[in-house]
């Protein structure tokens, strides 16, 4: 692949956590299954499943009632979390043996920045020797996507599954990408796709013709963001650290059955503010934004969010928050699933707020404590001072619920 700029590969694990019970059980080859967080459980969800379930119309987001009844060979198995981060592990391992610059993206994806390496071998061989190691070492499936840039790497890799291999230039992106609808483009949900429907915005082609200002109007600079992407214009790097950038802390679940119960979901609402709250004290975060998710029984979104002048971490105030937020916005419709988010989080030594005579007596007692870890921090080096866990560490959580956040662990560098 010739090129003057960067050569991106974006690696996808195929139905990742089925093809590594499949690895580790030869016999489950070849055969339709699926994980799922509670098998026994008619109304547990499957999280994910194999490609021959695929085939047979199963899906994720099912439940075990609905995928059993379409497939009765279903195979179901409960997840083996520990057995996935290993895995993942040793897939990043191989990732890094090509180059430093890989930044994983979630448990089974991750891109590299391979412009350096491609000066010495063909990007294409590159790719086919990654996923052919993984194949033969792991004995795991991947899609690897090669582009100039991440957005269109990640789009490529999506192209051809399992096992496919996609280069994808900017020059092919008006035939490969804009007859295509919107809603199919990385970043854009269903939510956004129906703004840009109701603005006469159908394609990623109409999306990348639209004017500038005119995205905007529709979406602020998330608008111009995509706009520049549909038009194959993507800035980012591929940051090693950027995984462990904590954006939000949040926590969901999903209910063992449909729920219109107004007590069972505050007390629902109760055990996830304080999840959140230990991972908020792990990491010594706090944020100004609480947001509240409520999807129903025919598996409609909601989300609200209110934010605050001043940051937030105690449980009192985020519980008081979320709660009011579902009693306004709850329909009393089923619930199938709750989740509780605060975003816009900082750290809680770096943010400064404006206190009004009413609150300062509320946090003008952590300052002693907050300059008092500076200073020790200062004479004794970061990480010192212990509040549960090792502060040092930018993935620890007291609460180690979370698996997608649990993996970062393994990504921490010696």
């Amino acid at each position: 692949m010739t090129h003057k700029g960067r050569v991106i590969l974006h690696v996808d694990m195929n139905s990742f956590y089925a093809s590594v019970e499949q690895a580790h059980d030869p016999s489950l080859k070849g055969k339709p299954i699926a994980i799922a967080g509670n098998p026994k459980e008619r109304r547990g969800i499957l999280v994910t499943c194999s490609y021959e379930a695929r085939a047979l119309g199963i899906y994720t987001t099912m439940t075990v009632h609905e995928a059993k009844r379409k497939c009765p060979e279903l195979l179901l198995l409960p997840p083996d979390f520990q057995k996935y981060r290993q895995a993942s592990k040793e897939m990043f391992t191989i990732l890094r043996s090509y180059t430093p610059l890989v930044e994983p993206v979630s448990i089974d994806e991750g891109y590299l920045d391979v412009t350096e390496l491609s000066k010495e071998r063909h990007a294409l061989s590159i790719a086919q020797e990654i996923q052919a190691r993984i194949l033969a070492e792991l004995d795991l499936p991947c899609s690897i996507g090669i582009a100039p840039n991440k957005f269109l790497a990640k789009t490529a890799s999506d192209m051809k599954k399992p096992m496919g291999i996609t280069v994808l230039r900017i020059r092919d992106i008006e035939q490969q990408l804009w007859h295509r609808e919107v809603v199919s483009m990385h970043g854009i949900g269903a939510s956004t796709a129906k703004k840009l429907n109701a603005q006469g915005i159908f394609t990623i082609g109409d999306l990348a013709k639209t004017e500038e200002f005119k995205m905007k109007q529709i979406l602020g600079k998330n608008g111009v963001r995509l706009r520049a992407r549909a038009n194959g214009v993507d800035q980012r790097m591929v940051d090693p650290e950027a995984i462990f950038d904590t954006k939000s802390v949040g926590n969901s679940t999903t209910l063992p059955e449909d729920v219109t119960d107004v007590r069972t979901l505050h007390k629902t609402i109760e055990g996830l503010c304080k999840k959140v709250v230990e991972r908020l004290d792990a990491k010594r975060l706090a944020g100004s934004t609480v947001s509240i998710q409520i999807r129903d029984a025919d598996w409609h979104n909601h989300t609200r969010s209110k934010t605050m002048s001043n940051v937030l971490y105690r449980y009192e105030e985020i519980y008081d928050i979320a709660c009011t937020l579902f009693d306004k916005h709850w329909d009393e419709s089923p619930v199938r699933l709750l989740g509780v988010t605060v975003s816009n989080v900082v750290d809680r030594k770096d943010y400064s707020q404006q206190l009004s005579i009413f609150d300062f007596q509320e946090h003008a007692k952590d300052e002693p404590i907050l300059k008092l870890v500076d200073e020790m921090e200062g004479r004794f080096g970061k990480g010192i001072i212990k509040r549960g866990v090792d502060l040092g560490k930018r993935s620890s959580y007291q609460s180690q619920t979370s698996f997608s956040k649990d993996f970062l662990d393994d990504h921490e560098m010696e």
